[in-house]
């Protein structure tokens, strides 16, 4: 099993790199995200997973662990092959996968290439309680995007939270704002707020989205 990478990129291709580690290279596919991290002629080190089918083996590399487990975690989905995981990295960061999937939000899913809405639906229904951990690594420093910020995902709101939140998100849409935006401010007003009642949660809520726009 091939588990990282280090040497010399070679050739960075649409969805592909090749790596040169000591006179071999690798042809690694990847997301856009990381592919727009290397440059031809510079050292570079790539987390990788390898895929062994009967008629192939293949390599999928990743700029930092977030993204490789994201991509372990997309691919348990039904639908969603590795080429399709990689487009929807190409879209998301982790940050903005953990997002999209805490707000239900199916349309982030769909911007990337081969995710219809039914693929969509299903990937934030069965990822809705998934709980994607960053694996401890021996040197953080191997990793493109070493200053990336970590992503804690939440834990599991209580149901009334839930239900407020939902409430406010859908307030929030009727007034024409999208679901993930709407889902993000919501949410922070209400850990601000945890005793406040929808109506009060709503009017900060708007305050904050006030702020934004000045």
């Amino acid at each position: 099993m091939i588990a990282k990478l280090r040497g010399i990129i070679d050739t960075v291709a649409e969805d592909y790199c090749i790596i040169d580690v000591n006179g071999v290279g690798y042809l690694v596919s990847a997301s856009a995200k990381t592919l727009g991290k290397l440059a031809v002629g510079n050292e570079a080190v790539l987390l990788t997973e390898m895929v062994v089918r009967e008629d192939s083996i293949s390599l999928f590399g990743f700029a930092d662990a977030w993204e490789k487990e994201w991509f372990n975690t997309l691919t348990k989905v039904q639908g969603v092959g590795a080429k399709v995981c990689l487009s929807i990295l190409s879209v998301l960061t982790p940050t903005q996968l953990a997002q999209a999937i805490g707000a239900q939000d199916k349309t982030s899913f769909c911007r990337a290439n081969g995710v219809g809405p039914k693929l969509a639906a299903r990937i934030v229904t069965e990822l809705k309680d998934k709980i994607v951990t960053i694996p401890v690594l021996s040197n953080s420093a191997d990793v493109l995007n070493s200053d990336a910020e970590p992503v804690v995902l939440p834990a599991a709101p209580s149901e009334a939270d839930y239900s407020k939140s939902e409430d406010v998100i859908s307030a929030l849409m009727n007034l024409g704002y999208q679901r993930l935006e709407a889902y993000r401010v919501a949410n922070k007003v209400l850990n601000a707020n945890p005793d406040a009642d929808v109506a009060t949660l709503i009017r900060l809520t708007l305050k904050e989205f006030a702020k934004k726009d000045m």
